[in-house]
């Protein structure tokens, strides 16, 4: 009988990574793999390495015919390899073919007017919004970061899965030191698996408000969007990124809060696609518009880029499907409005059959939190059919009506009304069940110092207690490649991140105790074995100020498998876990004193921060950071870090 080798389970990894690499590196990966087991081969079958010497003189006859009988079985399993090689090659070649795109991104100051005022701020490439990347699934993207600015600057690539190049992730002084003023860093990732909307963001104080942009993914070629079911594909893709802006520099207005510990000023006004609209004086002559044909069915692409506001969203007289969120499919949901939190993505389709004429599309705040201020204001775009094919019209734009600001019903039924497209692959034990409390704190105010928060303390947030405090000497996944996998490093981090609140009680009480209200500072991680499927209950709380937490978790999507309000309790909250097609985002909202459970596998290596995506409460401390430990081989560790790494 003839023996073959077979394939380590590493290799059919392997081959199944090189699919979704650029085809160059795809072949090459597949090239290696097959000449590493044709040696293998040949070494079992003829005792020996290929190219030294077999005798071709032997006393005993049976020998000779047997060597030469592995010979041929040899050559036989070396073309059948060989030709497997080339065929596999060849599907590649027709099928998975993706490209290596390469950008480059200047951080500059450029000069715009907004709400009757001129004034400066940070941008890429000098446009507000910054630049619209566009990929297809596979695709790798190589962009080269200049900072040209005053301020150091990383860049965040907001929800790509980043599975093995977590150098490239963005979050300073996590993943990396900044890159500082005059120098330059190049991130080199592929988008692989994911498809719809996510967006790039600065992940260094508050850089965001103006340094971000939309990424979208778009199938590969020849495959059709899932939700078209047979109809032609949307007439026109429009990316709409909803924000905030400021008179005052961003940078300004958290450096004072943070000096202080008051809170931060709130925007003055919300903005679609960097323009507030014409409901504000000197706006209406750059008020967005998008020019749209009767009959026809567009796919607009939101993105909540605000830094601190969650928005309901609506577009006057039509009905807009929902068909994706966070680069997930989902399963079409028709609605008047949208509830998108900060960091969220959501992408529906509108037909355009109403009369012909100008419609509003109108943001406005959902504001969950009691007596804390926020940005009342409505931001507004028109979608304008016009008259002609060729002109616009002059009618007043019908405008929505829009959820009141504290509408948590209406939130609740929009978040809880999505549903992933497809049959969820959910593990189907659970190694680490965590529970994680998420809030709002205050800290004593250092003696002899006049403090800005209540009754002269410093505003606070935490997890599980646990105020995050970045480090500020090198990043923690520095540290940790460094340390060899370390428990931890001294001075950067310590891997001592509690799995369960350090103090149980009423999390949703009326009234708090004030011995809860102070978390303890810390830069600690929580680690993960590589493969682990995690549970996490995520429990808001209402000490000092309950509050709706968008929290984002980075190098990973996560299926939402239910939320609710009070306590999470197991006993009766597990039966209401969806199973069969929750949806799977990368930022999920935790409701207002209420709860959320997410389910996610451990597959990838590296340090990933969780945060809320309020970056006020980010400032305050509501962070932590999961280190995952490598597996085993190559394809189930981290990449070395790259040789142009900013340094601290």
């Amino acid at each position: 009988m003839l023996l073959v080798p077979s394939l380590h389970i590493q290799h059919l990894h392997l081959y199944k990574e090189s699919l979704l690499q650029p085809w160059p590196l795809a072949y090459k990966q597949f090239q290696g793999l097959a000449r590493v087991r044709l040696r293998q081969l040949a070494t079992t079958l003829l005792g020996r390495q290929p190219g030294s010497r077999v005798s071709s003189y032997s006393r005993n006859a049976s020998i000779t015919r047997h060597v030469n009988l592995k010979q041929q079985q040899v050559v036989v399993v070396v073309l059948l390899l060989l030709f497997t090689t080339l065929a596999l090659a060849l599907l590649c070649s027709q099928l998975t073919i993706a490209k290596e795109q390469c950008h480059e991104f200047v951080v500059k100051e450029a000069t715009v007017t907004r709400l009757c005022g001129t004034r400066r701020i940070m941008t890429v490439n000098g446009q507000f919004p910054g630049p619209t990347v566009e990929v297809a699934e596979g695709d790798a993207l190589i962009v080269r970061v200049v900072n040209r600015g005053s301020y150091n600057v990383t860049v965040h690539w907001h929800g790509v899965r980043q599975m093995r190049t977590g150098w490239s992730d963005g979050p300073e002084f996590v993943t990396q030191c900044p890159i500082r003023p005059g120098n330059s860093y190049t991130y080199r990732f592929t988008v692989a698996g994911q498809e719809g909307t996510l967006w790039w963001h600065a992940h260094s104080s508050w850089l965001r408000a103006t340094v971000h942009g939309a990424l979208v993914i778009r199938p590969r070629a020849g495959v059709p969007y899932p939700f078209n079911g047979g109809k032609p594909p949307p007439a026109r893709e429009i990316p709409i990124i909803l924000g905030e802006w400021w008179n005052m520099n961003p940078i300004d207005v958290v450096r004072t809060a943070t000096r202080t510990g008051a809170a931060p000023n709130i925007s003055d006004v919300l903005t679609v696609n960097g323009q507030p609209g014409d409901l504000y004086k000197c706006s209406s002559n750059g008020t967005t518009t998008f020019a749209v044909k009767s009959g026809e069915t567009n796919l607009l692409r939101f993105i909540n880029a605000a830094l601190n506001t969650e928005l309901f969203v609506s577009l006057a007289g039509h009905t807009m499907t929902v068909v994706g969120a966070d680069a997930s499919y989902t399963k079409p949901y028709a609605t008047s409005v949208l509830m998108i939190a900060p960091g969220q993505t959501t992408d529906v389709l509108v037909t355009f059959d109403q009369a012909r004429g100008r419609y509003y599309l109108a943001a406005r705040a959902y504001a969950s939190a009691q007596a804390v201020p926020f940005d009342n204001t409505t931001t507004t775009a028109i979608f304008d059919y016009g008259t002609t094919t060729n002109t616009t019209s002059t009618s007043s734009p019908a405008i929505p009506t829009l959820p009141a600001y504290n509408d948590t019903a209406t939130a609740t039924s929009f978040t809880t009304s999505l549903r992933g497209l497809r049959k969820a692959k959910l593990p189907t034990h659970v190694d680490e069940s965590l529970f994680f409390t998420v809030g709002i704190g205050l800290f004593n105010c250092s003696r002899g110092q006049t403090c800005g928060g209540p009754n002269n303390t410093r505003f606070a947030a935490s997890i599980n207690n646990v105020s995050f405090v970045l480090p500020s000497t090198t990043s923690i996944l520095q540290a940790h490649y460094a340390g060899g996998g370390a428990a931890s490093t001294p001075g950067v981090f310590t891997a001592d991140f509690p799995a369960n609140p350090p103090v149980q009680f009423d999390y949703t009480a009326q009234n708090v105790s004030r011995a809860l209200w102070q978390p303890v500072p810390g830069t600690k991680v929580y680690r993960l074995k590589y493969g682990a499927a995690v549970q996490l209950v995520l429990q808001g709380t209402n000490v000092l100020a309950a509050e709706n937490h968008p929290i984002h978790l980075h190098g990973y999507d996560f299926y939402i498998l239910a939320e609710g309000f009070g306590n999470f309790d197991a006993a009766t909250d597990v039966a209401k876990f969806n199973l069969d097609d929750p949806p799977m985002r990368n930022t999920v909202g935790v409701p207002v004193n209420g709860w959320a459970v997410i389910r996610f596998v451990a597959d990838n290596p590296g340090v990933w921060l969780m945060h809320c995506h309020l970056d006020v409460h980010i400032t305050w401390g509501l962070a932590m950071a999961f280190l995952v430990e490598d597996g085993v081989g190559e394809l189930e560790s981290l990449e070395a870090p790259p040789s142009d790494l900013p340094v601290c």
